[in-house]
């Protein structure tokens, strides 16, 4: 009982931390992305995903730029795809 209550706390005080920062270590991003260490890797080889490197070693994310970059490549909803297709059948015809 006792080791999961601080096991909790830990948790708690590990997501406080990670709230309160704007730049991310690469273990950090990996808990903030949910994606793993080794596929975040893959990515910043591949530049697929912003990161810094200021001393040639360590990866460090900005947390607004993960933001971003999660953010990207938005798929609409079912609701907003039957909207846009009825507008363009409506400008079809009025142009028709």
């Amino acid at each position: 009982m006792e080791e999961k209550i601080l096991e909790r706390l830990g948790a708690i005080e590990r997501n406080s931390l990670l709230a309160a920062k704007s730049v991310l270590t690469l273990e950090e991003a990996s808990l903030y992305t949910g994606l793993s260490k080794a596929y975040l890797y893959r990515l910043t080889s591949a530049k697929e995903i912003p990161y810094y490197r200021p001393n040639g070693k360590l990866c460090y994310f900005d947390k607004a730029e993960l933001n971003v970059w999660l953010h990207r490549n938005r798929v609409s909803t079912k609701e907003e795809a039957e909207s846009k297709a009825a507008l363009y059948n409506l400008k079809k015809e009025a142009t028709a």
